[in-house]
């Protein structure tokens, strides 16, 4: 009878190191398909900028195909690398960036908390043009053969970062203050 029980106890103890060899946390780097873009209003017209030139590291724990928690998540993005179709519009947007002092656009994880198997709620530091903001940001996970996959967005306005926004034709034209960040990343292993 001991002989079964200690037989027991070593399949249940082997089982739980199976299942946390299987949930342990992988780091992950962000491939360079990853898109970014920043879209806003003018009285001219709608625009976008867009990037596919970021950096980043992940620490993800994925079971059974799921994700299972977010540890740590940072994406460094190179703030010239953000261009639109017309040369004019990238000097002035580098202008309210302030390039010259603020090479990088960056986003640093601070907290993570599941909403349900494929949404997660991230709350971290968007540091644009030097400021530094916490944002909530909804995001939605997809885990694939190689890593994950996290698409999401956010609203700023120019202000909240220090930013003014940006005119043309001496004022004419005139840029809304309202802006939307969007990301589509994947993290491989």
């Amino acid at each position: 009878m001991k002989t079964n029980k200690i037989k027991l106890f070593a399949f249940v103890i082997a089982l739980f190191g199976i299942t946390s060899i299987a949930t342990a946390q992988k780091s992950y780097s962000l491939d360079d398909k990853a898109a970014f873009s920043v879209a806003g209003t003018s009285t001219l017209h709608d625009w976008e900028m867009k990037s596919a030139s970021g950096t980043g590291t992940a620490n993800f724990s994925i079971a059974n195909s799921k994700l299972t928690e977010i540890e740590s998540l940072s994406v460094t993005l190179l703030a010239e690398s953000v261009k639109s179709e017309k040369k004019s519009m990238d000097k002035v947007a580098y202008e309210a960036l302030k390039t010259d002092k603020n090479k990088n656009i960056k986003y640093v994880l601070k907290s993570a908390e599941k909403v349900n198997e494929t949404t997660w709620e991230l709350t971290g530091t968007y540091t644009i043009a030097g400021v530094s903001k916490v944002y909530k940001t909804t995001v939605k996970t997809t885990v694939t053969k190689d890593g994950l996959n996290m698409q999401g967005s956010n609203k700023i306005t120019f202000a909240e970062f220090g930013m003014k926004a940006p005119t043309a034709m001496l004022g004419t034209i005139r840029t809304g203050q309202d802006l939307t960040i969007k990301f589509n990343l994947n993290f491989n292993l």
